[in-house]
């Protein structure tokens, strides 16, 4: 049975930006695992008439709606009441909660308020969701061909419900015989325009899916399969991967949540290849990103933030006659930097990278964004002139990137 659901998000401090909804990531993946296509993420504040709307739409185009947050005790929490109005069911007060409410604050020296029996209320046509964690229950809507449950904001109990009341309810919806699996293929050195170009026919495909999505310094493509099984989904999957890593090769780096970094250290400890670093504009964050995997020291003895111009030639060796002439910004300084370092650190490779991150500090010679990323190896130099748009710290976090994956082909292509 092939079900569609919609996820509709509760609460002011959402739209406020004041709680960030981790709740709808994890359970937009919950749904997949069990089959079920999300069809849409609603957001909506704490107003009935609005969240009413929002819910008819929902349950208009769906089989299923599920709900989170607004099922508290005081007065804005009103998702219960939207549901029972949204559905024409009728809420019930159940005196078997009643009785665990109060035994429960009674317990802890309080006395219940009437307004802490809202959280007793039951759909007519549901049941209650027990949330051990918790003194609101979810609750379980089925009428007239629909399914909704409303879950508790709180993630430490809005998980185990998902887990133990929402799933085996839906697992017996549908048979357990679908699900839907994804993998993500890591791409850099390609732009998005340019990876949608390589492999659009491959995008018109409705099982597997193929959809990029572009990141900061890298590219990702997301490939979806459903099928009865996760072994089948899984099967079409594997095929439609081959297929990418055809065509796209050694701008593929990783998959699913591996880091540029973590793939990098890995590359370089199994080719057993040592690296060292200067950085200028990008203030130490390369060095960050490599230390930042565990293993690295195995591979990465350290590096030197040489930020000012005595500190370059100081402690790397620049020649003050070639600053003078060329500037700090410029391919010379990157190609004496990772040259530099490599012979102090007495690594395999050496890296130097010096820039205008900006926002100040460029000219229409030399802008902002301008960088210049050098790889020192025991054979010879390389540089990289790059310019990069965006803030300082993107214009930063995009040069470690390239300054990663410069690290990481040199490997690839001289092994």
């Amino acid at each position: 049975m092939s079900l569609r659901a919609e996820v509709v998000s509760v609460g002011t401090e959402l739209l406020l930006g004041q709680t960030v909804d981790t709740n709808a990531a994890y359970l937009a993946k919950s749904l997949s695992s069990l089959g079920i296509t999300v069809y849409r993420r609603t957001t909506v504040g704490d107003n009935l008439p609005r969240l009413v709307t929002a819910l008819k739409a929902a349950f208009a185009e769906n089989d299923i709606v599920i709900t989170i947050g607004g099922l508290g005790p005081t007065m804005d929490d009103l998702t219960r009441d939207g549901i029972a109005e949204a559905l024409g069911d009728t809420l019930e007060r159940d005196e078997e909660i009643v009785a665990n409410l109060t035994q429960f604050f009674l317990a802890r020296g309080v006395t219940p308020t009437e307004n802490n029996f809202r959280q007793a209320y039951v759909p007519r046509h549901g049941r209650a969701l027990k949330n051990p964690h918790g003194t609101a229950p979810g609750l379980y809507f089925h009428k007239d061909g629909k399914v909704a449950f409303a879950l508790p904001g709180p993630p430490n109990e809005f998980i185990p419900m998902v887990e133990n009341e929402v799933a085996p309810i839906i697992h017996a919806m549908t048979g357990d015989t679908a699900t839907i699996q994804s993998r993500v293929l890591r791409i850099i050195g390609m732009g998005e325009s340019l990876v949608e170009d390589t492999v659009k026919d491959l995008m018109l495909s409705t099982n597997p899916t193929v959809a990029p999505y572009a990141k900061v310094g890298e590219v990702h493509l997301r490939v979806t399969a459903k099928a009865a099984t996760k072994s089948e989904a899984d099967d079409l999957i594997n095929a439609r991967v081959e297929e990418l890593k055809q065509r796209l090769g050694e701008v593929i780096y990783a998959e699913n949540d591996e880091t540029l970094e973590r793939a990098v250290v890995s590359l370089l400890r199994a080719k057993m290849v040592s690296i060292s670093t200067a950085e200028s504009c990008t203030g130490g964050l390369l060095a960050q990103r490599i230390t930042d995997v565990p293993g690295s020291s195995e591979i990465f003895p350290g590096g030197i933030i040489c930020y000012s111009n005595e500190t370059k030639i100081r402690l790397l060796g620049v020649d003050p006659n070639q600053l003078e002439r060329t500037g700090a910004v410029s391919e010379e300084t990157a190609v004496a930097l990772a040259e530099g370092v490599r012979k102090s650190f007495h690594t395999t490779l050496g890296v130097g990278i010096t820039g205008i991150a900006g926002p100040g500090g460029g000219t229409e010679a030399k802008p902002v964004g301008l960088v210049y990323i050098a790889l020192s190896t025991p054979e010879t130099t390389l540089c990289e002139r790059c310019l990069f748009i965006g803030s300082r710290s993107i214009v930063r976090t995009r040069s470690s990137q390239t300054a990663l994956n410069i690290m990481r082909l040199q490997v690839l292509r001289s092994q």
